[in-house]
C-alpha cells in the first residue's frame, strides 16, 4: 500500500436525522424513507439497497407519513396540512395540495393505488383521487373528536380503520359513516392515562391489529368488536407494526429501540387453527423505532438513531447473497464533503449551512502508526448559512480554496473567498446565470477556472469563473437522446478536456468540453453507478457500481481496457463483492498511475493495477492484520488490493498530495450523545 501521512480528521459534527416514516413498493422493489428533518430518500433492493435518490428537506414541511400509490408514484404528509407529491425524476417537490383538515398524522392508499386517505388533527379522515398530474379532493368520511394519528384500508377498499386515543373506529367508505368503535382501554382496569394506538392493520379476514403507547399489540375481531388476541411487547410503546403482503407475518417496532416478530403458525402440527406468535426479538437500535415495513424477504425498521436496519428472513433465502446479508445503514450514500488539496481546506456540508476549515500540519516525522504532534491546530475559517426554510442540496470548494458554491431547491450561490494572512474575507458573487435548479451535484475544474453544475432533464451548465469574482455561462449538455432523470454525479478530467455525468437512468455520458460535444456513452450496467474519476494520465474512467462491480473505461478509444476486461473475465474476490457498503468516492495518486484509491464507510483501499487479481482462496485481510504474518506468509498474500480498516466510519478520504491522506471519520458514539437519552432498560445482574 506504501505510507502515507494521514490528516485524520473527526470535527465533522454531522448529526444524521432519525428516520420517521418508511413505504415499500414491493413489485417495483422499492423502499421510500422520510427523516425527521423532512429529508425523503429511495432505496433500490434490485441495486444492492443503494440509496438511490435523495430528496433534501425542508424547515416548514415534516413529513410523518409516506405511500406508494398509482404505480410508482410516492406521497407524503406531514404536520403542515399538505399533501406533497414528490418528483423522483426531478428530485424534487412536483405539487402540494392542501388537506384541509390541519396537520396530517396518517395516510394510506387503497390496493389499486387510486385512493389516498388521511386523517387529520381535527378527527376527520378524508378521501383523495389520485389523477393524472396531482390529486383532487373527494370527500369527507365521519369526523369524531379527536386526531386520526393512523389509518390502514381494509384489502377489499371497502372499509378503512383508523386509530386515535382510547379508540379505534372502522368507517365504510361507501357510506362514510363509522360502522364500529372500539375502546382500547375497555379491558383494563383502573386506567389513569390515556392509550395511544400508534399503528394500525386491516387484514384480509377481518382482524384489525394495532400498538399502543402500553407497549401492546392487540387483535380485534371489527364486526363484533371484541379483543381476540393481546400481547405485551414492551414496558415502554409499541409505535409502529406493518404486515407482510401474505398476512403471515408482523413487524413492532418499540420506543425502547426493539423490533418483534410475529407469525402465524398452526396451534399443532397439522392443524388448521392458527394463532399468532412472537417468535423473534431483534435490539439493532438505541432509541425509538417508529417506521417498520415488511418486505418479502427481510423486516426493515427505521429509528431516531438515524438508522436503517434490514434484516432478512433466512426462511425466505433460497441461496446466500446479497438478500442474505444483514444490513445497518445510518451515513448517506452520497458525499457530504469537499476538499480542495491546493490549499488544504475541507468543505462540510450540513442541512442549512456549510463550514469551511483548514487542516493542522506537522514538522515532525514518524513510524508507521505513530500519532504525530501538531505545530498548527485545525482551523475553523467560515460557516456561511443558507438563508431560508430550504435543505442544501449540494455544495464544493475549488481546489485552490478561492470558491464556494452551493444549491438548495430554488437558489445557486456562488461564493469568491480571499485569504490575506490570518484574515478571510467572502464575496457573493451577483447576478449568477440563471439555471434550470435544483442543481444535484457541483464540481470544480482542476485549474479552478470553471464550475460544472448536474441539473434536472440530464442536462449539465458549464460556467466559467471570472477575475475579480464573477462567472458567465458557456455551454449547457444535454444527453442525445434526452431524458427525464436528473443528473447526480459528476467527474472530469485534470487536462480539462472531459466531463463524465450520471443520471438516474444509470447511463454515463461522456462530453468533450473543447468542442462542447457530446462524445460517447458508456455500455449500459444492469446496476447504479455509486463513484466515478477520471485517471489524471490516461484519462481512463474508473466506475464503481452498486453491486461492488468495478469497470474502467478508456474515454479516448471509447471502449474499455484491458485491465477491465480482465477483471471482467477473472470475477473480483467473493468478501469484497459481499460488501454492503457502496463505495461513495474515487482518487488517483498522479506518481504512482497504476493505483486506483476508493473507500466505502468501513474501508480504505488501494487497488494496485500491476499485481495479479486475488482469486477465492486468497485471504483479503486487513492491511494491519498482513503485517503481522512473516516475511514468506506476506509474499504469498500480496495481490492488488490493499484493504485498511482503521478509519471508521469513512465518510470522506482524499489524496492531498503523493505521499499525503486526509481522512474524515464521524464516530457513531459521538453524534448518539447528541440524541435524547433511550428509554433505560433493566439488565439482569445490574
Amino acid at each position: 500500500m506504501g505510507e502515507f501521512e494521514v490528516h485524520r480528521v473527526r470535527f465533522f459534527a454531522l448529526v444524521p436525522a432519525g428516520v420517521r416514516c418508511l413505504a415499500c413498493l414491493p413489485r417495483a422493489a422499492r423502499l421510500a424513507l422520510a427523516r425527521t428533518d423532512g429529508a425523503v430518500e429511495v432505496y433500490n433492493f434490485s441495486a444492492n439497497y443503494f440509496q438511490e435518490k435523495v430528496i433534501p428537506g425542508h424547515e416548514a414541511r415534516s413529513v410523518e407519513a409516506l405511500c406508494w400509490a398509482a404505480g410508482e408514484r410516492l406521497f407524503g404528509a406531514g404536520l403542515s396540512g399538505e399533501i406533497i407529491e414528490y418528483d423522483l425524476a426531478g428530485l424534487r417537490v412536483s405539487r402540494c395540495v392542501d388537506g384541509g383538515g390541519g396537520p396530517i398524522w396518517s395516510m394510506a392508499a387503497n390496493s389499486s393505488g387510486t385512493q389516498l386517505a388521511i386523517g387529520c388533527e381535527d378527527g376527520s379522515v378524508k378521501l383523495f383521487q389520485v389523477v393524472p398530474g396531482g390529486i383532487q379532493f373527494e370527500r369527507n368520511l365521519d369526523r369524531r373528536k379527536g386526531r386520526i394519528l393512523c389509518l390502514s384500508w381494509h384489502p377489499s377498499d371497502t372499509h378503512i380503520a383508523a386509530g386515535s386515543i382510547d379508540v379505534l373506529r372502522v368507517l365504510d367508505v361507501c357510506s362514510g359513516q363509522t360502522v364500529k368503535r372500539i375502546m382500547v382501554n375497555y379491558h383494563v382496569q383502573k386506567v389513569k392515562r390515556e392509550c395511544i394506538v400508534w399503528s394500525i392493520a386491516f387484514l384480509s379476514n377481518g382482524t384489525v391489529v394495532t400498538s399502543d403507547s402500553f407497549g401492546r399489540v392487540q387483535f380485534w375481531d371489527w364486526e363484533q368488536g371484541t379483543l381476540q388476541e393481546s400481547h405485551t411487547v414492551s414496558t415502554s410503546a409499541a409505535l409502529s407494526l406493518a404486515v407482510s403482503e401474505k398476512e403471515d407475518s408482523i413487524i413492532v417496532g418499540t420506543s425502547s429501540g426493539a423490533t418483534y416478530q410475529f407469525q402465524l403458525l398452526p396451534v399443532k402440527m397439522g392443524s388448521l387453527e392458527k394463532r399468532w406468535v412472537r417468535t423473534k426479538p431483534f435490539q439493532h437500535h438505541t432509541h425509538d423505532v417508529r417506521a417498520v415495513a415488511h418486505s418479502s424477504t427481510a423486516l426493515i425498521s427505521g429509528g431516531l438513531d438515524a438508522q436503517l436496519v434490514i434484516r432478512p428472513l433466512m426462511e425466505k433465502m433460497q441461496k446466500k447473497g446479497y438478500d442474505a446479508v444483514l444490513r445497518k445503514f445510518t451515513f448517506p450514500h452520497r458525499r457530504l464533503v469537499s476538499c480542495a488539496r491546493k490549499a488544504r481546506l475541507l468543505l462540510f456540508q450540513f442541512s442549512q449551512h456549510l463550514e469551511l476549515w483548514r487542516l493542522g500540519s506537522t514538522e515532525e516525522t514518524g513510524k508507521d502508526g505513530q500519532v504525530l504532534p501538531l505545530c498548527r491546530m485545525p482551523e475553523h475559517l467560515l460557516q456561511l448559512k443558507s438563508k431560508g426554510p430550504e435543505h442544501i442540496y449540494c455544495s464544493c470548494v475549488s481546489p485552490c480554496g478561492s470558491w464556494v458554491a452551493y444549491s438548495t431547491a430554488s437558489r445557486f450561490h456562488l461564493y469568491q473567498v480571499q485569504y490575506e494572512g490570518n484574515s478571510i474575507s467572502v464575496k457573493k458573487v451577483p447576478k449568477v446565470p440563471k439555471l434550470l435548479l435544483p442543481a444535484y451535484q457541483l464540481q470544480f475544474s482542476t485549474n479552478s477556472d470553471s464550475l460544472f453544475v448536474a441539473s434536472a432533464r440530464g442536462s449539465v451548465h458549464v460556467l466559467q469563473l471570472l477575475e475579480p469574482g464573477g462567472c458567465k455561462h458557456l455551454h449547457t449538455f444535454r444527453p442525445p437522446s434526452g431524458s427525464p432523470e436528473a443528473v447526480y454525479l459528476l467527474a472530469s478530467s485534470a487536462d480539462g478536456h472531459w466531463l463524465a455525468a450520471v443520471g438516474g437512468d444509470w447511463t454515463i455520458h461522456i462530453y468533450n468540453l473543447k468542442c462542447f460535444k457530446h462524445h460517447c456513452t458508456v455500455p449500459m450496467y444492469s446496476c447504479a453507478v455509486t463513484a466515478l474519476a477520471i485517471h489524471p494520465v490516461t484519462n481512463n474512467l474508473v466506475i464503481a457500481y452498486s453491486d461492488q462491480q468495478l469497470f474502467e473505461f478508456s474515454i479516448p478509444e471509447k471502449q474499455y481496457t484491458a485491465w477491465s476486461r480482465m477483471v471482467q473475465n477473472c470475477g473480483l474476490h467473493k468478501v469484497w463483492l459481499e460488501r454492503d457498503s457502496p463505495i461513495t468516492h474515487i482518487t488517483f495518486n498522479p506518481k504512482k498511475p497504476s493505483h486506483i484509491l476508493l473507500h466505502d464507510v468501513y474501508m480504505f483501499c488501494v487497488i494496485d493495477k500491476s499485481l495479479p487479481l486475488p482469486d477465492n482462496s486468497a485471504l483479503l485481510m486487513n492491511q494491519s492484520t498482513l503485517k503481522q504474518l512473516p516475511e514468506t506468509a506476506r509474499h504469498r498474500q500480496l495481490h492488488a488490493f490493499k484493504i485498511c480498516k482503521k478509519f471508521q466510519p469513512l465518510l470522506f478520504a482524499d489524496l492531498l498530495d503523493e505521499n499525503c491522506l486526509v481522512m474524515v471519520e464521524r464516530p457513531v458514539l459521538d453524534f448518539k450523545t447528541q440524541l435524547p437519552l433511550p428509554i433505560q432498560q433493566k439488565k439482569f445482574g445490574t
